[in-house]
């Protein structure tokens, strides 16, 4: 099924395929929780990189966004062998400190979405974790992201 078929919640995705292995899955045999948390951090890495803004560049800076909240709406279960679509987008940016973006995981085969979640990010220092005012380069990302998803 193309993505094209598939209803995101706004337009302009940053994408990643996700085939569910028996590793994904818990005793009750569907995908267990802790792996969706996993696949929604590592989308976030991988987006940020795609819009400018590398792991190496945070270590430059001293800087990088860490996640201070997530909400997962568990919508439908997902198991070994489903072949899924993991959509992100940034969805806000007050740069300074916060910011934020939403998820949208969707089976292939029938287009159904099986969860949606919010992470909230502050912008933290390196050396000692505490909350730190954006730098321009993530700024610059951040708004990059914005502009993609259109949901400002």
């Amino acid at each position: 099924m193309a993505q094209q078929n598939i209803h995101w919640q706004w337009p302009n995705p940053h994408t990643k395929e996700i085939i569910v292995t028996s590793e994904h899955t818990d005793r009750l045999g569907h995908t267990n929780n802790v792996r969706y948390l996993e696949w929604l951090e590592g989308i976030a890495w991988e987006h940020m990189e795609t819009l400018g803004c590398s792991w190496e560049i945070k270590e430059k800076l001293g800087k990088a966004l860490a996640i201070t909240r997530t909400e997962i709406d568990y919508l439908s279960a997902s198991y070994e062998g489903d072949r899924l679509i993991l959509g992100t987008w940034v969805t806000s940016n007050d740069r300074r400190v916060q910011c934020s973006r939403h998820f949208q995981l969707v089976r292939e085969s029938d287009a159904k979405t099986i969860l949606k979640a919010k992470m909230s990010f502050a912008c933290i220092s390196l050396k000692n974790g505490l909350p730190s005012k954006m730098p321009t380069e993530i700024i610059t990302a951040l708004e990059k992201g914005l502009a993609q998803s259109d949901t400002h």
